[in-house]
């Protein structure tokens, strides 16, 4: 336990401050989590989904309440393992955790002997809480943005290597977002130096794969990293679109130039010519696909820039086309959001597994919030930043107390945010859930 403080303060000597006040509770709003996940029957989920492989032979924790407490942790905004020393004595993770809170050293013990089914089990996870948030929506389509990202390393981690884009060494993880509800469908480590689509393929497939016959319309967008022959097979094979931009090459800077169309130009302002290619098949494409042009005269300029997006979509036009993929800067936000707010690229352990793990809890936990915002939080917070809302909902002060077999939680009647917090456990207490 800390040791307590006692203190007058200079500016008045009559005030005294001391840390003596008894079970007071940081994060009171935790138990909107915790109820928000008993709604959801999120046990049942844990129970359906993980699969660690357990051959303690004496312990006070099981290993799905150790993965529960660092998805607490992580929402409530605790990213480093130690927190955890200091929140054992805390009595509001302790009611939301139904058990005492597990130390740091059982927690990092957890984190450092995952095995590649427990990895496996937890991207499982991942995606049924997604699975599960697109049903609750009653989603008709499933856009699917792929990317990459970069995770700084600091040491001799275990398959960090320098990657020349970033300029810096780390991993170089793919992650696959859903455009419409936010929520991360699948996410995977991969050594820093590799390129963008290596592995892509499979990746896709395995992002997918929680939605084969299902009446969801897929389409899965991405940037010329992406832009590879498999990409396109596997979206044909899974009846998926896709709009995935092109990298310009000679042959396709020859072609956009001999369709510029040449007529009375005004200089003085910009110009926008849209072309399509049908026949366009280079040697590693099973077949021929759609590709549209956008070719650009900027003002004053006499030559044309050109942009080339490769797509099965027939039925849009080429500003249709280049509209749709445009919107996928909003995966930027999001990437930004776990990262930030979840430490998504949080490498402290020195194995590639156990910082993969890492990575996959904070996936979990962001998920979770973006089932949040989708299902039960108040409409001016539908968009706010995980920061946001730990500042208005979750780090709530509250004063606990015992009568007889009541734990009471008081919170504060000068709350700013009391209105906010009391939308909120009612509509998580309403919540009806949709069985899919």
């Amino acid at each position: 336990m800390s040791t307590l403080h006692h203190e007058k303060l200079l500016f008045n000597d009559q005030i005294n401050i001391s840390n003596d006040g008894g079970e007071l509770a940081n994060d009171a709003g935790t138990l909107l989590i915790a109820e928000f996940l008993h709604q959801i029957h999120f046990d049942q989920l844990l129970e359906d989904n993980l699969h660690f492989k357990d051959d303690r032979k004496y312990c006070t924790f099981p290993l799905n309440n150790l993965f529960k407490q660092l998805l607490l942790q992580l929402l409530a905004g605790y990213c480093q393992d130690q927190s955890a020393n200091t929140l054992s004595h805390a009595v509001d993770f302790k009611l939301v955790l139904s058990q005492a809170v597990a130390s740091q050293p059982t927690l990092s013990r957890f984190i450092n002997h995952i095995s590649a089914s427990g990895l496996f089990s937890v991207k499982s996870l991942l995606g049924s809480v997604a699975h599960f948030v697109l049903g609750q929506l009653n989603q008709h389509q499933l856009i699917l943005d792929l990317d990459s990202t970069h995770a700084d390393t600091f040491g001799d981690q275990e398959k960090s290597a320098y990657n020349g884009h970033y300029q810096t060494n780390g991993y170089h993880p793919l992650l696959a977002f859903d455009a419409l509800s936010g929520c991360l469908l699948n996410a995977q480590l991969r050594p820093g130096n590799r390129y963008t689509s290596q592995g892509a393929t499979k990746f896709l497939l395995r992002s997918l794969r929680g939605y084969d016959g299902s009446s969801l319309d897929v389409l899965v967008r991405g940037d010329s990293g992406f832009a590879a022959p498999g990409i396109y097979h596997a979206c044909d094979k899974k009846q998926a679109k896709f709009v995935i931009r092109l990298k310009a090459n000679y042959q396709l800077q020859s072609r956009a130039e001999h369709l510029i169309q040449v007529g009375d130009q005004d200089f003085t302002e910009a110009e926008v010519q849209w072309h399509v290619l049908r026949d366009y098949c280079p040697q590693s494409w099973s077949r021929p696909y759609r590709v549209i042009i956008k070719s650009t005269r900027p003002a004053g300029n006499f030559l044309f820039d050109h942009e080339f997006i490769v797509t099965n979509l027939e039925e849009l036009s080429g500003p249709q086309v280049f509209a749709l993929y445009h919107q996928r800067g909003s995966m930027e936000d999001l990437i930004k959001e776990v990262k930030r707010g979840f430490h998504f690229d949080k490498t402290d352990s020195s194995s590639f597994e156990a910082n993969e793990f890492r990575m996959l809890v904070a996936g979990v936990a962001y998920n979770i919030l973006q089932a949040m915002k989708n299902l039960v939080l108040p409409t001016k917070l539908k968009h706010a930043q995980v920061g946001t809302i730990r500042f208005k909902l979750l780090h709530v002060a509250a004063k606990v107390t015992h009568h007889a077999r009541q734990v009471w939680v008081h919170l504060s009647q000068t709350n700013v945010f009391d209105k906010l917090f009391w939308q909120t456990l009612f509509k998580i207490q309403n919540l009806k859930i949709y069985p899919l």
